[in-house]
C-alpha cells in the first residue's frame, strides 16, 4: 500500500544504533523527520548525515527529532558516525534505524514488497531509499521528498519546509512560493472576507482568491 501525505506513519519496532525503539513513542508530542540512505560509506551520503549533524539546535529550536534510515546493520553505523563527524566538524547525536530486512523501506513504500538485497550489493539495489519524511505530532506524514543518487539533499529546505508545515498546522493559512519564516502568509479559501479579517485583522486581497496576511504570532 502506498503512503501518501497524510497517512499515520507505520508504528514499527526498529532497531537503531541506539537502542530498540517504537516510532510513535520515539515520535511522542513533537515533530519528526526521517531521512533514509541506500547504504553507508557512501560519499553523498556522507555529506547529508553532516549537514543533519550540523542543524542540530535548529532541530531542537523547532521541537523536531530526527531519525535518520540506511539499509546496514548497528555496527556499520557507528563505524560510519566517525566518518559523520570527522567531515562535518558536528556531533551526530541522532539514532540511525539498521533497516537491514528492508522492513522500514518497504513500510515507507520506498522499495516494492519483494525487494531484497543479493551478495555483494551495491547502492544501486537500494537507491530509491533516498526520501525525507516530515511527521507532525499526531503521527501523520506532512511532507515526503525523494530524491536521485546522484543530488544530494538541501536540509535548508527541509528546514524551510519545516518551517512553514508548523506555521500552518491546524491553522487556515497557506504559504506562497519561496516563503522564509516571518513572511507574510495566504488566507485559507476557507475562510470568507468577513471570517479572514476577524481572524487575522489585517487582510490584503490581491485576487479574489488570493489574499495575504502577516504570519500569526
Amino acid at each position: 500500500m502506498a503512503l501518501r501525505i497524510n497517512d499515520v506513519i507505520p508504528n514499527l519496532t526498529v532497531t537503531t544504533d541506539l537502542g530498540e525503539v517504537v516510532l510513535h513513542d520515539w515520535i511522542g508530542d513533537s515533530w519528526a523527520i526521517l531521512f533514509s540512505h541506500p547504504k553507508d560509506f557512501t560519499p553523498v551520503c556522507t555529506t547529508e548525515f553532516g549537514a543533519v549533524a550540523q542543524l542540530a539546535a535548529e532541530w531542537d529550536k523547532r521541537g523536531t527529532k530526527v531519525m535518520g534510515i540506511s539499509v546496514d546493520g548497528v555496527d556499520e553505523h557507528k563505524q560510519w558516525k566517525g566518518d559523520i563527524e570527522k567531515t562535518s566538524g558536528a556531533p551526530a547525536g541522532f539514532p540511525i534505524i539498521a533497516d537491514e530486512d528492508l522492513a522500514v523501506a518497504k513500510a515507507l513504500d520506498m522499495l516494492p514488497a519483494d525487494a531484497y538485497l543479493p551478495d555483494g550489493r551495491t547502492p544501486a539495489d537500494s537507491a530509491t531509499v533516498r526520501s525525507v519524511f516530515i511527521i507532525a505530532p499526531n503521527k501523520k506524514v506532512q511532507l515526503m521528498m525523494t530524491y536521485p543518487m546522484s543530488v544530494g539533499r538541501n536540509f535548508a529546505e527541509v528546514l524551510r519546509a519545516l518551517d512553514a508545515l508548523q506555521a500552518t498546522y491546524e491553522t487556515p493559512i497557506a504559504t506562497p512560493a519561496n516563503w522564509e519564516y516571518g513572511q507574510d502568509v495566504i488566507v485559507a479559501m476557507s475562510l470568507n472576507d468577513e471570517q479572514a479579517k476577524e481572524k487575522f485583522g489585517e487582510v490584503n486581497a490581491v485576487l479574489p482568491y488570493l489574499r495575504t496576511t502577516k504570519m500569526p504570532a
